[in-house]
């Protein structure tokens, strides 16, 4: 891992391959490691890939004061400036799909292309109303970190994708390959629940791939289909029967997409 100075702390990253930047905003609760190898190595033969960890994660500093999504966006702006990009392509998912959508609103000139992954733009049209965070919720209260994993596993991915146990090993190891505090998860919650991006979305001029799973228990899909209808132009991919974690379960088809969507090709 690398760091980079931000706000006074420092963010670690990933970094792989070469070409025009591409710049990686993971979840709530996410960490660089649940991109998975295979998909990092995919764009990597595109893009100049960097995956970097949101405040408090994976060693980016001790964060107690509470902070909003902008101020996650503010911090995507720090680590394009620390890297020396003027702009990059963007990719976001879950929380950092929200994160995008304010670097995107806030600072367009900085944003070559869009992705937005299994999203939410705000209460106006959208709900935070699935079942897979009751489900993490009410396993993380019986302080059984196997429960936990279990209930994490079972919320992200599609009934189809889990049915090889062999996936839920691959799963526990990259979640446990980073450290992402409880008060932390805490504080993005508590960010993704005041984040309304809905009007500001009107203004994007940026290309946008809006993409999301029909299984998804997280973010329902039909947050895709309100996300794709506030942006002028936007297009949306839907995969069926797939979870939350779509980039985990189409790696490949994924990596198609952002190749397609960025480069025209």
């Amino acid at each position: 891992m690398a760091v980079v100075a931000v706000g006074g702390r420092e963010l670690t990253y990933v970094r792989r391959g070469a070409g025009e930047p591409l710049l990686l905003i993971q979840g709530m609760a996410g960490h660089h490691g649940l991109w998975g190898e295979e998909f990092l190595s995919l764009l990597a033969r595109d893009f100049d890939v960097v995956a970097f960890d949101h405040r408090g994660v994976a060693g980016g500093g001790r964060v107690d004061e509470p902070f909003t999504v902008r101020d996650l966006a503010e911090d995507a702006v720090g680590v394009l400036d620390g890297l020396g990009w003027d702009s990059a392509h963007v990719l976001g998912i879950s929380l950092g799909g929200m994160v995008a959508q304010e670097l995107v609103v806030a600072h367009p000139q900085r944003v070559r292309s869009l992705v937005l992954g299994c999203t939410y733009a705000g209460p106006d049209g959208g709900a935070l109303d699935g079942p897979g965070p009751v489900r993490m919720m009410t396993a993380a209260a019986t302080r059984d970190v196997s429960k936990s994993l279990r209930a994490g596993y079972e919320a992200n991915l599609s009934p189809g994708f889990r049915a090889d146990e062999a996936e839920f090993e691959r799963f526990v190891e990259a979640v446990l390959s980073e450290q992402v505090p409880a008060p932390v998860i805490a504080l993005q919650m508590q960010a993704a629940l005041q984040h309304d991006s809905v009007a500001g979305l009107a203004d994007v001029r940026a290309s946008t791939l809006v993409v999301h799973g029909t299984e998804d228990e997280m973010i329902t899909p039909k947050n895709g289909d309100h996300v794709a209808s506030l942006i002028p132009g936007a297009r949306l991919e839907v995969f069926e029967g797939v979870g939350h974690l779509f980039w985990w379960e189409r790696p490949e088809r994924t990596a198609e997409l952002v190749r397609e969507h960025a480069l025209g090709r």
